[in-house]
């Protein structure tokens, strides 16, 4: 089943007519290098250019007997051209064939795949932007820390997700690479010419040295970079989740009319966009490993590879495009609650200060360790009598030797938190 939120483009790519058709614009290409070199004459090149097509039908009906796909695939193609069908698939073996068709498949998942990343960076920077100044608190281990913006939040995962729009790219460039070099890489039974010629024509470069197979690690590579976009998208998504938790409920994915959360509990509106994106982050973090494992081959090649790759390639690809549009499209209707997050940072009694209140006490003169000492008591008390932080510094008797009501008071303008906001910007943002 095909996500409903990704391109049909995209499924597109992974059906057995655009691989097929990939594999006779390699074959086709390989006819016409050797037509330059004079082993094939030109009529029959004009005869192969004109016939040469497939029944997918007709191909499943012949690999049930052959149990061979590029059999298959090359006597339906053989069947429509005839006689000058012997020239077709001349000096190559199967993987010259697969492995340069699917470094072209590759290469298209990877163009829509940084589309879909400029898109979802459109949006992130908007709301960047729109967020700047609305104050947050800052939370480690999921405990209130220091304020900061909702804003900064995007700019940290724009920040990301540009460094995986340079990832994508470079593997779209490790994945560019088509080989037509023979059996076990050699050029035994063809001119390197061949290959050389159809790179060029399909806008691959040539594999410099490979055996019957293109390496694997190039797979890897990609697959991996997936891997990384899929825990930047599942990064965001378990931020939405703790965000709309209901003692949280500081953000919100979008609630569409007529929408429903739960079959049992009309008041639900739960995050199952974000929850599905951190599902799906899994499986292709799964894949990545499989392609991890699909490197080491025997000697030349065996095909323990090809089962692998005919599930983990189509899938993650299918599914980034999925995932980056869903979360463009949750991250672009998000429900923001600044005064709920204003709301949350009184919540602990202003005790985010307790920095700033040790800093300012060892100015005074004060020791680290005896600085540190007298804060932390006054925050335990704060916290646990639930008292403001503020009131017990200014009761005091040791602190009070320091600092005056005043100072006091001045350690606690929320503005002291975001007064580098618009310097980080710059550097994000440039």
């Amino acid at each position: 089943m095909i996500p409903r939120y990704s391109r049909p483009e995209t499924a597109k790519i992974w059906e057995p007519q655009n691989k097929f058709q990939k594999w006779l614009d390699v074959e086709i290409a390989a006819c016409e290098a050797w037509a330059e070199l004079g082993e094939i004459p030109k009529k029959s090149l004009a005869t192969i250019k004109k016939r040469a097509k497939f029944n997918i039908k007709r191909i499943d009906k012949i690999e049930k007997t052959v149990k061979h796909d590029v059999i298959a695939f090359l006597t339906s193609v053989a069947e429509n051209v005839g006689p000058d069908s012997r020239f077709i698939h001349k000096g190559l073996t199967s993987s010259d064939i697969g492995d340069t068709a699917l470094a072209l498949l590759m290469r298209e998942a990877a163009d829509i795949i940084i589309n879909d990343i400029k898109e979802l960076m459109k949006v992130l920077k908007a709301n960047a932007v729109k967020y700047k100044g609305t104050l947050q608190m800052g939370r480690s281990h999921g405990i209130h820390a220091e304020p900061t913006t909702f804003g900064l939040t995007f700019a940290l995962w724009y920040e990301e997700m540009k460094r995986n729009l340079v990832r994508i790219k470079a593997a779209r460039d490790t994945i560019n690479y088509g080989q037509l070099s023979g059996p076990v890489g050699t050029f035994s039974s063809l001119p390197p010419f061949i290959e050389t010629y159809v790179c060029k024509k399909l806008g691959l470069k040539p594999a410099p040295v490979a055996t019957q197979v293109i390496q694997r690690d190039r797979h890897a590579e990609y697959m991996n970079t997936l891997a990384l976009i899929a825990g930047a998208i599942e990064k965001m998504a378990v931020e939405m989740r703790h965000l709309q938790r209901t003692e949280v409920l500081e953000a919100e994915e979008p609630f569409e009319k007529g929408q429903k959360g739960s079959s049992a509990m009309p008041h639900k509106r739960n995050p199952i966009g974000s929850e599905n994106l951190s599902g799906l982050a899994r499986v292709v973090r799964s894949n990545a490993m499989a392609a991890m494992e699909n490197i080491p081959l025997w000697h030349e090649r065996d095909i323990s590879h090809s089962s692998v790759e005919r599930i983990i390639i189509p899938d993650s690809a299918i599914l980034i495009d999925y995932m980056l549009v869903r979360l463009t499209g949750i991250l672009g209707g998000i429900r923001v609650y600044p005064e709920r997050m204003k709301e949350n940072i009184d919540r602990s009694y202003g005790l985010f200060c307790s920095q700033r209140v040790l800093l300012q006490l060892t100015e005074k003169g004060l020791s680290r360790e005896n600085a540190y000492r007298l804060v932390q008591k006054r925050a335990m008390q704060s916290w646990e009598q639930r008292k403001p932080f503020k009131d017990l510094l200014k009761k005091d008797r040791l602190i009070k030797k320091y600092l005056s009501d005043d100072e006091i008071d001045a350690l606690f303008d929320l503005k002291f938190y975001t007064k580098n906001v618009n310097y980080i910007y710059k550097r994000v943002f440039k």
